[in-house]
This record gives C-alpha cells, sequence and structure tokens, in this order.
C-alpha cells in the first residue's frame, strides 16, 4: 500500500510541477488582470458599497433564493478561511520564502474580480430545484452561457468542471482541512490521528445532512468567531513585536522578485518558484477563479446577479490581504520561517515566540490548534455543499446522500493520511476546477460587463429617486 501511495504521490508531484503549476500561473494572473481593468477597478471602488449590501441596505422583497446576503457570504467565506490562512501561509514561505506573501497578495487582490465576475454569471444562469432550492455555480453558466458561442462543447465543459468539483470537494475542502485538524491534535495533544479523524468524520456528517440551510446557520457563527479568536492572538503577537514589522514588509517586497537564498529548513527558492508557491497558496486560501464559491453565491436572495457579485468581493479582501497577511507578518517577525517545520508546525512556532515576550508560553499551540479546528471544520462542511450540487448537477438529486457518505470517508482517510501526499493532490485537483472556469470566464466577459453597467445604472435610479 505505502508504495502504491508513494507511486500516485510521484505522478501527482510530476503533473504539479510541470504543468499544472504553469497553466495556473499563466492563466489566473492574466485573467484577474484583465477584469480588473475591463471593470474599471471595482475591487478598489466598490468595497464600501458591498459593505452596504451585506448589512442589508439594498434588500428588497421577493427576491428569490435561499438565504441572505451574509449567510450566502459566510457559507462562501467558511470554505475559504480555513487551513490555507494557518498551514498553507506557512507552507507557502517555508518552499518559496517570504516573497511568496507577495504573490499571496497579488493574488488576493486581483482575486477579488475574479470572484466578482464568477458569481455574477453564477447567479445569472442559476436554476431552481424541484424541492425549491438553488443549484448554481460555472456548470451552469457554462452549459447555459456558452451553448451559443461552443456549441456542444459547452455541456462537455460544465461536465468536466462538475467532476473537477466532487474531486476537488474531497481533497481541497475535505482531505486538507481533516489533515491539518488531526496533525494539529496531535501537535498539540498527542491524540491519534485516527481518533481525531472517527470523530470529525462523525460531527461532519452531523452538520452536513441537514442541507444550506443549516450550513449556513452554523458557518454564519463560527466564522466571526474563529476569525476573531484568531485575529485577537496574532495582532497580540504583532504588537508586541511591532519594530520589526516594517522589515518584514521590506524582505517580502524584496524578495517577491528574487527569491531568498537557503536559511535553515526553507528549502531555498529562485523566482519563478517563489511567484508559483505564493500563486498556489494564494489560490487554495480565496478559491477566486476556482469556480467554488458562486455555488454558494448562486442561493442568495437578490434580483440583480451583479449585486451578489459586488458581495462576493470582499472575500478575498478578509481571507488573504487580511487573515493570511497576518499569519505572514507574524511568521516572518518571529523568524519562525527559518525553522526546519512545514505547515503547522511552523505558525505554532511563530505564535508561541510571540507570546512568550508577554510571558506567555505553551499557549501558542493551543490557539492554532482551537483555530485550525474552527476553520477547518467550517470549511468541510461548506465544500460539502459543493460537492452535492455537482453531484446532482451530474447525476440528479438522488446522488446526494451516497455522495456525503463517500465524502465522510474522505473525511477520515485525510486525518490519517501523510502531509504531503494529501496536500499534492490539492494542488493537482485544484487546476482541474479553475482551468475550465477561466476559460468560460474569459469567454463570458462581455455578460459581466453587460451585468454590471444594467445594475449600476439601476443604483443611479435608486439614488436619483432617494
Amino acid at each position: 500500500m505505502d508504495n502504491l501511495l508513494t507511486i500516485i504521490d510521484n505522478l501527482i508531484q510530476a503533473y504539479n510541477n510541470y504543468i499544472g503549476g504553469y497553466l495556473i500561473l499563466f492563466m489566473l494572473i492574466p485573467t484577474g488582470i484583465y477584469f480588473t481593468y475591463k471593470l474599471g477597478f471595482l475591487n478598489i471602488t466598490k468595497v464600501g458599497h458591498s459593505i452596504n449590501v451585506i448589512r442589508g441596505k439594498y434588500d428588497g422583497k421577493g427576491a428569490e433564493g435561499d438565504v441572505n446576503h451574509f449567510k450566502a457570504l459566510t457559507t462562501a467565506l467558511s470554505a475559504t478561511v480555513g487551513t490555507g490562512n494557518i498551514v498553507g501561509v506557512a507552507l507557502a514561505i517555508y518552499l518559496g520564502g517570504p516573497g511568496a506573501v507577495f504573490w499571496i497578495w497579488v493574488t488576493g487582490f486581483l482575486g477579488m474580480m475574479l470572484k466578482y465576475a464568477e458569481v455574477t454569471l453564477a447567479h445569472k444562469y442559476r436554476k431552481f430545484n424541484s424541492d425549491g432550492t438553488v443549484s448554481g455555480g460555472p456548470m451552469y453558466y457554462m452549459e447555459f452561457g456558452l451553448k451559443d458561442k461552443i456549441g456542444k462543447w459547452a455541456k462537455v465543459l460544465a461536465v468536466i468542471f462538475a467532476s473537477a468539483t466532487i474531486l476537488c470537494s474531497l481533497g481541497t475542502g475535505n482531505m486538507a482541512q481533516s489533515n491539518s485538524m488531526s496533525d494539529a491534535m496531535f501537535t498539540s495533544y498527542q491524540i491519534p490521528t485516527w481518533i481525531s479523524g472517527l470523530a470529525i468524520t462523525f460531527l461532519v456528517l452531523l452538520v452536513v445532512i441537514g442541507g444550506i440551510k443549516r450550513i449556513a446557520d452554523v458557518t454564519s457563527r463560527l466564522v466571526p468567531l474563529m476569525a476573531v479568536i484568531y485575529l485577537l492572538a496574532t495582532v497580540a503577537v504583532l504588537v508586541g513585536m511591532h519594530d520589526q514589522i516594517p522589515t518584514a514588509f521590506s524582505m517580502i517586497i524584496s524578495d517577491a522578485f528574487t527569491g531568498t537564498a537557503a536559511v535553515g529548513g526553507f528549502v531555498g527558492s529562485t523566482f519563478i518558484m517563489t511567484l508559483i508557491w505564493g500563486v498556489r497558496r494564494g489560490l487554495f486560501s480565496n478559491e477566486a477563479g476556482q469556480g467554488s464559491a458562486p455555488i454558494a453565491h448562486a442561493a442568495a436572495r437578490t434580483g440583480f446577479p451583479a449585486r451578489e457579485g459586488i458581495v462576493a468581493l470582499l472575500e478575498p479582501l478578509i481571507d488573504t490581504l487580511i487573515i493570511c497577511t497576518m499569519t505572514a507578518l507574524m511568521i516572518v517577525v518571529t523568524g519562525a520561517w527559518k525553522l526546519d517545520v512545514p505547515g503547522v508546525a511552523m505558525t505554532v512556532g511563530a505564535m508561541n515566540t510571540g507570546l512568550h515576550h508577554f510571558g506567555i508560553d505553551g499557549l501558542g499551540g493551543h490557539i492554532i490548534a482551537l483555530g485550525l479546528l474552527l476553520f477547518a471544520f467550517s470549511t468541510i462542511i461548506s465544500w460539502s455543499y459543493y460537492g452535492s450540487r455537482a453531484a446532482i448537477y451530474l447525476i440528479g438529486e438522488k446522488a446526494v446522500k451516497p455522495y456525503l457518505y463517500l465524502y465522510g470517508l474522505f473525511v477520515f482517510f485525510g486525518s490519517v493520511w501523510g502531509l504531503e501526499i494529501v496536500w499534492h493532490f490539492v494542488d493537482m485537483v485544484i487546476t482541474f476546477m479553475t482551468i475550465p472556469n477561466l476559460i468560460a470566464l474569459l469567454l463570458l466577459a462581455p455578460v459581466v460587463v453587460s451585468e454590471t453597467k444594467k445594475y449600476f445604472k439601476h443604483m443611479e435610479t435608486v439614488k436619483k429617486n432617494a
């Protein structure tokens, strides 16, 4: 069994190193730049409007959908705010050096516009199921939006994407999360991974059988709680070492274009490796362009597709430009990036070092373990919804329960398998979703522009009549 896993892992790494990594690099950033320019930098000018929409300022009566803007946002955020913010950032720095953080920022900034575009399209082309619930996402805007452009290939592209979504739900939203949870529990409390795996699997199945409304109820409570706990701890560390923050920013920016020589456990980096690992971990963190979040946002109650797109703008801002930055700065200012440890152990080391300045020792592992449990658990339950929507698209509503039980099985697999093979699998399946989605976004760019103009013309009328 170990030999077979090694062979599979080697094949996956070959794909990631020579195909997938470069495809993502040469498609994601250019597409983000294109939409940022084409839509007039909405990721800067409309952040305030996004906050007002989430607050319910423009909620109208009679709009169709399953959940409100805030719950759609927290459901999508709970799927993106996860191990990428704690473990993914540490891995990016370990493999690409501090400069990788700069490219995480670039991915997050451009990702705001990619998220806007894909969510707008998902809402425009969503459909209602027999039980009244909503299904939407890239597979629907591929099939219905691209039909006149590429004919029968629209359905083929949609099937490829939906199939990749199921694979990705088992990897990105599932095994990577449960693996980090069980690793944190073992690192901090020496709890065997199989025990953690059984407990996590049971709790996940308990929640996900309830569907999107239960998921939204749980995540709307977990997301603010977990963000506050983790951010308060990281702020405390950064306040205690505030004199090192300017140096950390300088190092991140300079190393982004030069790479970093090997130091301690850091394996060494060239510019291209710094760039690739920054983009990879940035994509894993905020999922902008991957096409996952639109599946949750399609369920929002609103009559304007672009309005939900505006809501989605905040996700990469919160997830990547704020939370990931806090983790990265903590790792760099404490010098933990030089430790010979990948993953959660590096973040724990940073937290312990930082809290030591306040005379607090040993608390970092507990804070990271709690934060990781909340981050990862909410991601797992939200990704079950993404995968179930893809299963419905491919097979029908009868596929949901079998899929959810399969999903639970992979929660356990992720808990007990090794760190490296899980993350290699994650990097591979992300490309299977992202590449078809980016193709569809580029082909449907005129629709995004049209919906944007229509919505903001409506908002001008609303302001005039106010």
